[in-house]
């Protein structure tokens, strides 16, 4: 196989990468906290044999997320909480502690915090909020103290990640180097969190990616032709 052929391979695995993130935004575009996603590829090279030159060749690296806030959507729900500005809710899931924008959090049968799939919500001091059965008119402070009945329960924790975030699901986040506690952190209660997903970019995205896929099929199909027509040649001496 030609060194063409290899490099065109890997640039449109690349291009597979690149449409599968895309399609992912577009998926999440109406997802409560979702953060828009970009795949960053590299380039390294690859031996080619003795006394030749080496091969220039790309492949994914990581991802890196738009972090920018999207719109609050007001919802009036109890539970309905969104961070203003920078910050994020900290979950209890079975793999550890993740982040999340999403404040879609009700009360479990256990009256605990928890998000729509059972992770608990953290508070300040890293244990979950528990909201007494009898507490009538909970309501949360900008600064996500809990109150019910005039007195305090808990605070709802907002941090601030330490390094560089991965995503563990579409709208959590693990944070490898840790997290702290973010102080200056701005919670609005009965509202949401929206998707920062711009659709109409990433059809236009998708579009680019899809024609650059094709011009690399169109190019690996020549390559192909000249290389049988070579074989022939050859054959026909």
């Amino acid at each position: 196989m030609s060194n063409a052929i290899y490099a065109s391979l890997t640039r449109q695995q690349g291009l597979m990468q690149e449409m599968q993130v895309v399609a992912n935004n577009l998926a999440n575009s109406s997802t409560t906290g979702y953060k828009t996603d970009r795949a960053i590829f590299a380039e390294f090279l690859v031996g080619t044999g003795p006394s030749q030159d080496s091969l220039s060749m790309g492949g994914l690296a990581g991802h890196a997320f738009k972090m920018e806030q999207g719109s609050l959507k007001f919802t009036g729900g109890q539970f309905d909480i969104a961070v203003q500005g920078e910050g994020f809710f900290v979950l209890q899931t079975a793999q550890g502690p993740r982040l999340t924008r999403a404040g879609h959090f009700q009360l479990s049968p256990e009256s605990t915090l928890v998000d729509p799939f059972g992770n608990a919500v953290l508070g300040t001091g890293g244990n979950p909020i528990t909201i007494p059965q009898e507490a009538s008119n909970v309501s949360i402070g900008n600064d996500g103290s809990i109150s019910a009945d005039g007195q305090l329960i808990d605070r709802v924790g907002v941090v601030l990640p330490q390094g560089q975030l991965q995503r563990d699901s579409n709208t959590l986040f693990a944070a490898p180097e840790g997290f702290a506690q973010f102080e200056e952190a701005n919670v609005v209660q009965g509202a949401l969190e929206q998707s920062n997903v711009l659709p109409v970019l990433e059809v236009a995205r998708m579009i680019e990616v899809q024609r650059a896929y094709e011009a690399g099929q169109a190019m690996l199909e020549r390559e192909d032709q000249r290389i049988t027509q070579l074989i022939s040649a050859v054959r026909e001496r």
